[in-house]
């Protein structure tokens, strides 16, 4: 695998007709690379299922990391379980057709740039990246909805059994943290969320107050903590690379074509990831 490439994409949503052509055009530039897929792959659970098959048919490896849209209970979708179930559920969808998940063990990757350990994360969010001038979560939500900007994960993506969608994060964070802390020490990671690990990437949302729906200030720390090469990402629909502490934190995304169209004629692609780890 020496010579394998580290790939990685996000919000792909292809849903959209646009999208589904970039999807259908991926491909490794070896049999040996391996790609990344840090989540909104769709919202149907077929359509995940399939998508990711497909890559699967083409990389090595394939790593999954849920965003929110996978986690949607749709009105449109015969799959109907809800919350841990649904997650659950696509854990084991992906088990069958061999694609990697956060409940799997941390794979290596020995291709170039490593050997790192890949950590992909599914952590969600507690509203404490909260709306200017709230200082809970409570004003914070009456802030956002007095504005219109309310994410749709408060209506389709339900927590059961957990009471709350921060419940759940903070369960993810703990066990996540656990996992991390038994990593071998002497491997640098690159740590995979579909939300940013910190705050610092979503000050330029168009919408401040969307930022509740981003991710959680528990994992602060963790890039340094953890000895990540790199972060990645995706969620915010704006790809970046920011550095934080001396690490790299880089946005996958490809978003809505609407979004994509306005940054250039041609259509994005998977990103080379190359985890500095020197």
């Amino acid at each position: 695998m020496s010579g394998a490439t580290l790939w990685a994409i996000s919000d792909l949503h292809v849903g959209y007709a646009e999208n589904r052509a970039i999807v259908d055009r991926l491909r490794p530039d070896s049999p040996d690379d391996w790609l990344i897929v840090a989540g909104d792959v769709a919202e149907h659970f077929a359509v995940i299922e399939a998508t990711l098959a497909s890559l699967r048919e083409r990389y090595a490896t394939v790593i999954w990391a849920p965003g929110n849209h996978e986690l949607w209970t749709h009105p449109n979708d015969p799959v109907t379980l809800r919350g841990v179930d649904r997650y659950d559920a696509l854990v084991r969808a992906c088990r069958g057709i061999d694609v990697l998940t956060p409940e799997d063990p941390y794979p290596v990757f020995t291709g170039v740039g490593g050997p790192v350990t890949i950590a992909p994360l599914f952590l969600l969010y507690d509203y404490s990246f909260r709306a200017p001038g709230t200082t809970d979560t409570a004003s914070s939500l009456r802030y956002a909805y007095r504005t219109g900007i309310v994410c749709t994960d408060e209506f389709l993506l339900h927590p059961d059994p957990y009471p709350s969608r921060a419940e759940w994060c903070w369960a993810r964070v703990a066990q996540s943290e656990r996992r991390l802390a038994a990593c071998d020490p002497d491997l640098p990671t690159v740590l995979v969320n579909h939300h940013p690990l910190v705050r610092e990437p979503t000050r330029i949302l168009r919408h401040p107050e969307f930022a509740q729906w981003c991710g959680t200030d528990r994992t602060d720390d963790w890039p340094v903590r953890f000895r990540a090469a790199m972060v990645v990402y995706g969620h915010l629909h704006i790809p970046r690379t920011i550095d934080r502490d001396g690490v790299p934190h880089v946005e996958v995304s490809v978003g809505y074509p609407r979004e994509w169209r306005r940054r250039g004629p041609n259509p994005p692609t998977a990103t080379r990831i190359v985890p500095v780890t020197a």
